[in-house]
C-alpha cells in the first residue's frame, strides 16, 4: 500500500498559522547574523507566538520568523510535546507548533 503525503506550501504554513494562532508557540533555531554574515544557530526553546506589524510579507505576523519567498522549504513537525510546521531559507530556520 502506498501512502502520500501531501507537500506543505508557505499557503499551508499561513493557514496553520490562522488557525492556531491563539495556542501557538515559535522555536528560533538560526537565525541571519549581520556582524558574521552567515546563519547562525540559535539555542531557544517553544515560546508563546509574539505578533508582529513589522514586515508582514516576510514575517507573516510573527516575530521571529522571516520567509524568503520562492526560496522557503516547509517540513511536517511532530516530537512528544509539539505538533506543527519547521520552515528553513537562506536567512534562518525554526518551528512553528501546538503544544499536543
Amino acid at each position: 500500500m502506498k501512502t502520500t503525503t501531501k507537500k506543505i506550501t508557505k499557503a499551508t504554513f499561513k493557514s496553520f498559522i490562522n488557525k492556531n494562532l491563539s495556542v501557538l508557540e515559535v522555536k528560533i533555531e538560526s537565525s541571519f547574523d549581520g556582524m558574521t554574515d552567515c546563519v547562525q544557530s540559535i539555542k531557544d526553546n517553544f515560546k508563546k507566538v509574539t505578533t508582529t506589524n513589522s514586515n508582514v510579507e516576510n514575517t507573516l505576523g510573527i516575530d521571529g520568523v522571516w520567509l524568503v519567498g520562492s526560496r522557503d522549504w516547509f517540513n511536517s513537525y511532530e516530537t512528544e510535546t509539539h505538533i506543527g510546521i519547521e520552515y528553513y531559507n537562506c536567512c534562518g530556520s525554526g518551528v512553528i507548533a501546538i503544544p499536543k
